[in-house]
């Protein structure tokens, strides 16, 4: 069932277009992530939904609720049973935890609202500290507390706008799992904002990827990864290149060498494209290290494979793996690899890259910003 309804959302700041006639529908209990680059409209679209901003054109319904129409209705903020968790935190610091979490709460009375603020705490585990205020907090408790309270009032949607952007890797970590687990055990649904696609994809039931105030692709993050809809869209999630290539009469030259044209080629005109990979495409033969895969993209042993030479650039230690950079024909590619590679900067090393997990867009492929020109 449809919980949030965009249809053809148009807002301008002044000269500037931040969003080009965005739609889309977010379901019931469902976790959506918008995730695109700074200036891509992401945060405007999250503060239209949160009637902090008004439509310059087109509509939004919160379930049957019309919540905003450019020239027409137009429901405010406190009225649409939203919650809400900022990068900032957003903490009253003369407040505890139990009563930061308790304070939305207080039409129902403080002994009521206590209760209901010490379970929400418990949720994010923070029973223990629920009399601590703000200051003496961690970062992450900081944002545990931000949760619960945005929690407690019930929401019909909670709108996380990069939530975890001021965190450490390894708290960013946890609090993506603390609170994809939470929102799902309270069956609430939510639009989270981010500019990191491996914690969209990690979070998310559907990712949406804008760029220039232009939803590009809204799909399922395997769909991302196998099937992104353009060139800008593939090297956002990750994939690296381009290399120049063509396809010609069902096969596909590269600069290290040709094969077969893979059947997600079969569509596709002969002519010269701009070839990027993940790297998942890549195995290193006979040795123990391969490069670390995205998530839901195994790579397929029947695929046929170019056999290249690379050159080692450097390699770096990042925590538990090390990056490997290395050229492949003009190109600099960065490989996370589990251990630590026995090859020296400047020696070459052997790769196989797997045909079916490379990726081809038209060398004509505009970018975002001719998109929105």
């Amino acid at each position: 069932m449809t919980l949030l309804h965009i249809d053809s959302a148009r807002k301008r700041f002044g000269s500037t277009t931040a969003l080009h006639n965005v739609s889309l529908q977010l379901q019931e209990g469902e976790i959506l992530c918008l995730l695109g680059p700074s200036g891509s409209g992401k945060t405007t679209l999250l503060r239209l939904v949160a009637g902090l901003e008004r439509l310059d054109g087109g509509s939004m319904r919160l379930g049957p609720t019309v919540v905003d129409a450019a020239g027409g209705a137009f429901l405010p903020p406190e009225q649409r049973q939203l919650g809400m968790v900022f990068q900032d935190y957003a903490l009253w610091p003369h407040l505890s935890a139990l009563d930061n979490v308790a304070l939305p709460l207080h039409r129902l009375g403080r002994d009521k609202s206590r209760e209901q603020a010490r379970a929400m705490l418990a949720d994010v585990g923070l029973a223990d500290l629920a009399a601590r205020h703000p200051h003496a907090l961690s970062g992450g408790q900081q944002q545990r507390v931000a949760l619960a309270r945005a929690l407690a009032v019930r929401p019909r949607l909670l709108l996380c706008d990069e939530p975890l952007s001021n965190l450490d890797a390894g708290l960013r970590e946890e609090l993506r799992d603390l609170i994809g687990s939470v929102v799902r055990e309270h069956g609430i649904s939510a639009l989270y904002i981010t500019h990191d696609h491996g914690e969209a994809l990690a979070l998310a039931d559907r990712v949406g990827v804008m760029a220039q105030g232009r939803l590009l692709q809204l799909s399922s993050p395997r769909e991302l990864l196998r099937q992104p809809a353009t060139d800008f869209v593939a090297r956002f999630t990750g994939a690296q290149g381009p290399w120049p290539v063509r396809l010609q009469a069902g096969r596909l030259h590269a600069p290290w060498g040709e094969v077969a044209a893979q059947p997600g080629h079969a569509a596709l005109a002969d002519g010269a494209y701009a070839l990027y990979l993940r790297t998942s495409a890549l195995q290193w033969p006979g040795a123990a290290q391969t490069p670390v895969a995205p998530p839901s993209l195994p790579c397929e042993p029947s695929s046929p494979r170019w056999a290249v030479q690379a050159r080692v650039l450097s390699h770096h230690t990042l925590g538990e793996h090390t990056e490997l950079r290395i050229d492949l024909c003009g190109v600099t590619l960065r490989l996370p690899m589990p251990d630590a590679p026995p090859h020296s900067t400047g020696s070459t090393v052997a790769l196989r890259i797997a045909a079916a997990h490379t990726l081809l867009y038209p060398i004509t492929t505009t970018t975002p910003e001719e998109l929105a020109a």
